[in-house]
């Protein structure tokens, strides 16, 4: 059973930053495995924030964010990490660390491109 686990969330004033961790088990090694972040703020649907292929070479994000995230990963520790600088109140969500087996060229680009979720960290970023 995989499981995700994140950490990192908070309160910050518009302009901070923070950096979410996600730390990935139930598996021998995360190394064949996309991972990403997905947020969803009260009242909006799920959004995808970004996506990291197995490798750590190819990442994608929304436009909302580009410029201002960065996800990353460290295959040695299963785990997924997002900086968050520059925040704006509208980045206001619980994040959600998100996984799909992809060993190829392919990885998720889509909120529900991805199959295993965890529990989510709160975010408020206050003006």
């Amino acid at each position: 059973q995989i499981q995700l686990v994140e950490s990192g969330g908070g309160l910050v004033q518009a302009g901070g930053s923070l950096r979410l961790s996600c730390a990935a088990s139930g598996r021998t090694s995360f190394d064949n495995y996309a991972m990403g972040w997905v947020r969803q703020a009260p009242g909006k649907d799920r959004e995808f924030v970004a996506a990291i292929n197995w490798s750590g070479q190819r990442t994608s994000y929304a436009n909302s964010v580009k410029g201002r995230f960065t996800i990353s990963r460290d295959n040695a520790k299963n785990a997924v990490y997002l900086q968050m600088n520059s925040l704006k109140v509208e980045d206001t969500a619980s994040y959600f660390c998100a996984t799909r087996y992809a060993p190829g060229s392919w990885y998720p680009s889509r909120d529900d491109e991805f199959n295993y979720w965890g529990q989510g960290t709160q975010v408020t970023v206050s003006s």
